[in-house]
């Protein structure tokens, strides 16, 4: 603990793991499995988003998640950066995994009919047939790009279904996920202007659905559940539009980058990709597994509203926690020694963290797994192998863990 210290009041903190290179570089793992070791609940001084506690074991991670009365979402965000309020430029846009109780469970609530079992049911059947014409377009044998012609494709295409998008804009919908999920670019004045903008775009394309649904029968899209909801239905536009990027960067980013990662991993662990082969009835707990590898957003924040003690540590009202799903999903004390590696039989694969944890679960796990499930029954159906072409371009960001782009062929087995 002594030399963790030591080390931690250098210029550069070896232990600021919210550094865009980790992730760029896919340097993260060292750092964290430090942390875990000495330090599970450690505190950085100074870093680019100002100073916070990094949570990077899952016991504590699950601790935080189960008080969120004590460790708020709505006092401070769900990243590591501040919204600054004393900043005129600052535009805050609530959404309601952002929220505490009440807003949050009533807003919750109006969605969540979008993602019962039933609804899964429902909607398999499509899922799978727009899977099929995605796998059926690919060119055997030559390269391309796995992260845009399958991953970006797939989950576009479930967003649109679920907001009952215009088709032929859909793309629209990954543009504005990338502008609102890179934590980025709150350190570049332009770049925060110029997400604003998009932000209110898509703000507008929205209202201009939402004003041609309003007088219409309830129908299981997002936009018209939201409309006779007494919890959403009365938005103004900054909360419309909160809410609207939640939906949109959760129902992208979680599944795109594990449909990234999954080509990935798959390619990098060759023992493990040929057990899936040889057994399909080994999907189901592939898909918990290839999330918990992936883990497609790193950390959320939480916000203490009071003196506490977590893990022996100190923790003052105000401060704010950085809780590294991504490092709690390599535990070794939950997942064991060989947690840095994929291994699609692991026994409690479904123990991951990628979801979160208590009322702030992600609401939309389901169908998550649903898609990631279909797209490896679908592939197995046709005997295909991804095989990696290149070094993939990665997301240079603390907040989604992910893919830019990936050179891929793929070969039959």
């Amino acid at each position: 603990m002594a030399t963790l210290a030591r080390e931690a009041t250098r210029a550069t903190d070896p232990f600021d793991v919210s550094r865009p290179e980790l992730y760029r570089d896919d340097t993260w793992r060292e750092p964290f499995a430090r942390l875990r070791a000495e330090a599970p609940v450690h505190y950085v001084p100074e870093s680019e988003f100002g100073p916070y506690w990094s949570v990077s074991t899952y016991k504590p991670i699950v601790e935080v998640e189960s008080l969120p009365d004590l460790y708020s979402s709505e006092a401070g965000g769900i990243t590591i950066a501040n919204f600054d309020e004393d900043d005129p430029n600052a535009v805050r846009m609530p959404m309601f995994i952002a929220r505490d109780r009440p807003v949050h469970t009533a807003q919750r609530r109006t969605v969540s009919p979008a993602f019962t079992p039933s609804e899964m049911t429902r909607m398999s059947a499509d899922i799978r047939h727009r899977t099929a014409e995605v796998l059926d377009r690919l060119p055997w044998g030559q390269e391309f790009d796995w992260v845009d012609t399958v991953s970006i494709e797939l989950t576009t295409g479930m967003l649109a279904i679920l907001f009952d998008f215009p088709w032929e804009d859909r793309r629209k919908l990954t543009f504005w996920s990338d502008w609102a999920g890179d934590i980025e670019i709150i350190k570049n004045d332009e770049l925060r202007q110029q997400r604003l903008m998009h932000m209110y775009e898509c703000g507008s394309y929205f209202r201009r659905l939402w004003n041609e649904r309003v007088n219409k029968p309830l129908q299981p899209d997002l936009i018209s559940m939201m409309i006779h909801s007494d919890a959403m239905r009365e938005m103004d536009d900054n909360e419309f539009i909160g809410n609207l990027i939640l939906l949109i960067v959760g129902g992208n980013d979680t599944t795109r980058n594990t449909m990234s990662g999954l080509a990935y991993g798959l390619d990098k662990y060759p023992d493990q990709r040929g057990k899936l082969e040889a057994d399909p009835s080994l999907i189901p707990n592939a898909v918990s597994e290839l999330i918990r590898w992936q883990t497609p957003l790193a950390h959320m924040r939480r916000t203490a509203t009071q003196d506490t003690e977590l893990m022996g540590q100190q923790i003052k009202a105000g401060d704010k926690l950085a809780l590294w799903y991504i490092s709690g999903n390599r535990d070794e004390s939950v997942f064991g020694e060989d947690a840095d590696k994929l291994i699609v039989d692991r026994s409690n694969a479904r123990r991951h963290l990628a979801f979160g944890h208590g009322i702030h679960r992600c609401v939309g796990a389901r169908l998550a797994e649903l898609q990631i499930g279909i797209l490896l029954e679908e592939m197995a159906i046709r005997r295909m192998r991804v095989n990696v072409a290149g070094a993939p371009e990665r997301v240079s960001a603390c907040f989604v863990h992910g893919y830019r782009k990936l050179p891929v062929e793929i070969s039959k087995y």
